[in-house]
């Protein structure tokens, strides 16, 4: 399996970052070759300090790209498969990996095993005629995790694109699916491409018992992330310092996924403020774990979820079609991620060491991360006079503001 403890994802939604149309009647062309407006940012990931793409889903789907109607097939809005192996070859040159948004917890309403279920084939959940919609969303189908078909289409379509260039996978709502679904996956899959990862998306529960269970090698850091933009927005940094406890415990069993921002919530600028999202980067890029930046949180973008069928749009926007077109009042933020990535390479032992809350008061906390006879410290202050300070092994590494 790829070595996990030295990855940092920048995560994008690419229906979103590049300006397709989302719903029927859209303004915009179904049909493109947008996935290669990606290309433009590669050499920004990488002096980023990333290592890795989070690809959210690029499969033919009906609006939104989390109802799928064809796994095997790039969204004709993003390109084909020439589009495809460009961008593989583009990234893998420059040593980044690739990992997919698979969701195989639910097909779109509009995918042809409905209409095979529908008329008694099974593979999807149907009663009384019709089909079960996830979370009452009837244009997502549930599918029907004990049809050993289900099996077979889903480990089929992982090695499908991993063949073709993808090196992982994240594992969409994977905690709504039986952990035997996935291990039976996980374990065929592997037989054939031993180096291939899995991540799963837990929001709650057992993290580290459903990555055991499920066979997965890292799962969402949910409560924590949840825990960060909510001690900030309270100044209660006791609510933080419960989380870190518990995220010690949690990162001392399975690798987990950190993030300040993804696909589906509020920009943590929005949420927490500059002052807020620099202690929250400060904090994602100093814990245990495998962090992921979504991008534009490193540019300070602003974007809260709203309601009702656009209600992610603010928080999956459009990129400029290269870096240069960025606006300036996001540099401060991009230098902070740089030097706070740039810091985590130097010591790479961060990933997976042991985390201490030192201190806390309720705009306050300190914490200790400690391996391979190495330690960090992190002083955070959120009160009227905001301060980071980071040091390793007794040496200031970091302090903001400068």
């Amino acid at each position: 399996m790829t070595d996990l403890d030295h990855a940092i994802w920048w995560h994008v939604y690419p229906l979103g970052a590049c300006g397709a149309p989302i719903r029927p009647g859209d303004p915009g062309d179904w049909q493109g070759h947008r996935l290669g407006r990606l290309e433009a940012w590669l050499d920004y990931v990488i002096e980023l300090g990333c290592n890795g793409l989070l690809l959210g889903p690029i499969f033919a789907s009906t609006s939104h790209g989390y109802d799928t109607v064809d796994h095997f097939r790039l969204d004709p809005r993003l390109g084909d498969e020439a589009d495809w192996n460009h961008l593989v070859d583009q990234a893998h040159s420059r040593g980044l990996m690739i990992m997919l948004d698979g969701v195989f917890n639910h097909i779109g309403a509009q995918h042809p095993l409905v209409e095979q279920a529908l008329q008694g084939h099974g593979m999807v959940h149907v009663a009384d005629g019709v089909h079960r919609g996830w979370e009452g969303h009837g244009d997502l189908a549930e599918l029907d995790h004990d049809d050993p078909r289900v099996v077979d289409l889903v480990a089929d379509v992982m090695k499908f694109w991993l063949d073709r260039g993808a090196d992982g996978w994240r594992l969409d709502v994977a905690y709504a699916v039986p952990s035997h679904f996935w291990t039976q996956v996980v374990d065929r899959v592997h037989a054939s491409h031993p180096e291939a990862f899995f991540l799963g998306e837990v929001i709650h529960g057992d993290f580290p018992g459903i990555a055991r269970e499920g066979h997965l090698d890292s799962v969402t850091a949910y409560e924590l992330w949840k825990a960060i933009w909510s001690s900030l927005n309270d100044r209660n940094m006791w609510e933080l310092a419960w989380a870190l406890e518990r995220h010690d415990d949690f990162a001392s069993k399975t690798t987990m996924q950190t993030f300040i921002g993804n696909h589906d919530v509020s920009r943590i600028a929005s949420t927490v403020g500059d002052t807020g999202a620099a202690v929250a980067a400060a904090l994602l890029l100093t814990l245990p774990g495998m962090p992921s930046i979504y991008y534009g949180d490193e540019q300070a973008f602003r974007g809260t979820k709203g309601t009702g069928v656009a209600a992610d749009d603010p928080v999956r926007p459009p990129l400029p079609e290269h870096p240069g077109q960025l606006h300036p009042g996001g540099e401060w933020m991009h230098r902070l991620h740089q030097e706070l990535i740039a810091l985590r390479r130097r010591n790479p032992w961060i990933s997976t060491g042991r985390l201490q809350v030192l201190d806390k008061t309720n705009p306050t906390i300190s914490y200790a991360v400690r391996a391979e006879g190495h330690e960090l410290t992190a002083h955070l202050d959120i009160s009227e006079e905001p301060r980071i300070e980071v040091t390793i092994d007794g040496q200031q590494q970091f302090s903001w503001p400068q």
